[in-house]
């Protein structure tokens, strides 16, 4: 590839390559390339001399380094015990709001009684808060202080990819049955704002959760590098 004319980097087609095939929380994935780029970048410095040119140090370097193929699995496994991480992370801040929000539907409202239905709804919900609550807390902890003495758990992200499913569903019916439910509330107005806010909080984790089922399934994969001319 070329830019103008001119040969493109070979360290930056190397690491927009890796960027590409790899998925995660932004600000990790950019410093994770970031780092192999510089760290690329100073193997080619070191070789590349009068008698070496750059291409022939670029080359040297990538089989040193490997090539963005082969870095993939390890780079992506970092990239989604942090997404993992950071999607525990939301269902642990959320799901004690949505609790929350179904204390205020459960709640009489003077003299009116919110519909039975509406009451299922919401102790059900109120159990996959607990749960999901409980399970980002865990992960929290397996990924944090204890993975310092434990391996991380193979299965950990796909279990904190559905539990942030499972959280953001029960967030997108929290917000459904607040609204609907918040005319018949006495304090209707506190009510459709937890609506709302509940709507928010299950952007959030939905995204998150989202982004890790991704990082489980894996990335694209990376075409090899095409050998040396005449090989």
């Amino acid at each position: 590839m070329s830019t103008h004319g001119r040969p493109a980097d070979p360290v930056e087609e190397y690491a927009a390559t890796l960027a590409a095939a790899l998925h995660g929380p932004a600000r990790a994935k950019a410093r994770l390339v970031e780092e192999i780029r510089d760290g690329l970048a100073d193997t080619v410095a070191a070789y590349h001399g009068p008698d070496t040119p750059y291409h022939v140090a670029a080359r040297e370097a990538v089989r040193e380094f490997g090539t963005p193929a082969e870095l993939v699995p390890g780079c992506q496994r970092e990239l989604t015990i942090a997404q993992a991480r950071h999607t525990a992370r939301a269902v642990a801040l959320t799901a004690p709001f949505l609790m929350f929000c179904w204390y205020l539907i459960l709640t009489p409202g003077e003299g009116r009684q919110l519909p039975h239905a509406a009451q299922v709804v919401a102790l059900h919900l109120a159990g996959v808060a607990v749960t999901a609550a409980l399970l980002g807390a865990v992960m929290l902890a397996v990924t944090g202080t204890l993975a310092r003495r434990l391996p991380t758990p193979r299965r950990l992200p796909q279990v904190a990819a559905w539990t942030g499913t499972a959280a953001g569903t029960a967030m997108a019916l929290a917000t459904a049955t607040l609204l609907v439910a918040s005319p018949l509330a006495a304090n209707w107005p506190l009510v459709a704002l937890a609506g709302l806010l509940t709507a928010a909080s299950h952007g959030v984790v939905a995204s998150s959760a989202r982004v890790c089922r991704r990082c489980v399934r894996g990335g694209p994969s990376v075409p090899p590098e095409p050998g040396p001319a005449g090989t």
